[in-house]
């Protein structure tokens, strides 16, 4: 389980200071996938970045399981960071690796310098790469470059990837936001079968809001740094989303989330990788 409590983060000194994030609570139990929702600037990068700890936070404590993140330096940072799966946007691969050696890299952490330096993998870290490439349905793309595979395969790496560190917690940062709307729809149902397979937490933070509603158990609004809701997502009503991103024809966007689902299940969508 991670554990907010009164995170807060705030850029330059004093009372004049940019609060990026203001006194944040909340907890993620096992198994659930909680979606980060909010405008431009309203912190949500900063959390995530504050949880792994590339951000630095002001105050307030985040625990994963018994351990408080906010307090650890060094090599135990180190450590407690190797408990952390990480999934990009940008999809953050070595484009001149293959689509194993890329998956191995989650591994790095943990095997000594001279095998991370020579990619030699110890058997059973490799064995699970396969598993895991097989579980994203890249295993026929074992041996490709990076660089050779769609903005969907390239995500499916990343999710291998970060599940080969055999995390505790997942962070997802905007893991859609390249995609067309089926390979989106995938995408996040990959990620939420596999945090239930798993009884992994994650948070994802996700700009299109129909998709958190359909696949977010759920979601957390940010507005200015502060938390606005808190909730199951469809007691995300239009009023609410108002409040957080200001006035949206948020029937539309619904409709047109809907026509996509519609036209993707006719087949009138462009073709997208099958996620197993």
């Amino acid at each position: 389980m991670l554990t907010l409590d009164h995170l807060s983060k705030t850029y330059g000194a004093g009372s004049s200071g940019d609060k990026a994030l203001h006194e944040v609570t909340f907890q993620v139990p096992q198994g659930q996938v909680l979606g980060l929702i909010g405008p431009s600037g309203a912190g949500k990068s900063t959390l995530i970045r504050c949880i792994n700890r590339l951000v630095e936070p002001s105050a307030g404590t985040i625990r994963l399981g018994k351990t408080n993140l906010a307090g650890l330096r060094g090599r135990e940072l180190r450590r407690a960071r190797r408990r952390i799966g990480m999934i990009f946007q940008e999809y953050a691969l070595v484009e001149r690796l293959t689509v194993m050696e890329n998956v191995l890299s989650g591994r790095l952490g943990y095997v000594p310098f001279w095998r991370s330096f020579t990619r030699r993998f110890p058997g059973h870290d490799i064995e699970n790469a396969y598993r895991l490439l097989d579980r994203v349905g890249l295993l026929d793309h074992a041996d490709k470059r990076a660089d050779a595979l769609s903005g969907g395969q390239r995500q499916r790496v990343g999710i291998a990837r970060a599940l080969a560190q055999e995390p505790e917690l997942l962070l997802v940062d905007e893991p859609t936001a390249s995609l067309d709307p089926r390979t989106s729809r995938q995408i996040m149902r990959l990620i939420t079968e596999i945090c239930a397979e798993r009884d992994l937490p994650a948070i994802v933070n996700i700009h299109d809001v129909p998709l958190a509603q359909q696949f977010m158990h759920r979601i957390v609004g940010l507005r200015s740094g502060e938390m606005v809701f808190d909730g199951a997502p469809q007691k995300l009503d239009d009023t609410m989303l108002t409040e957080i991103y200001g006035a949206e024809d948020w029937t539309l966007m619904r409709q047109e989330h809907e026509d996509d689902e519609v036209a993707e299940r006719a087949g009138r969508l462009p073709l997208a990788e099958s996620v197993g």
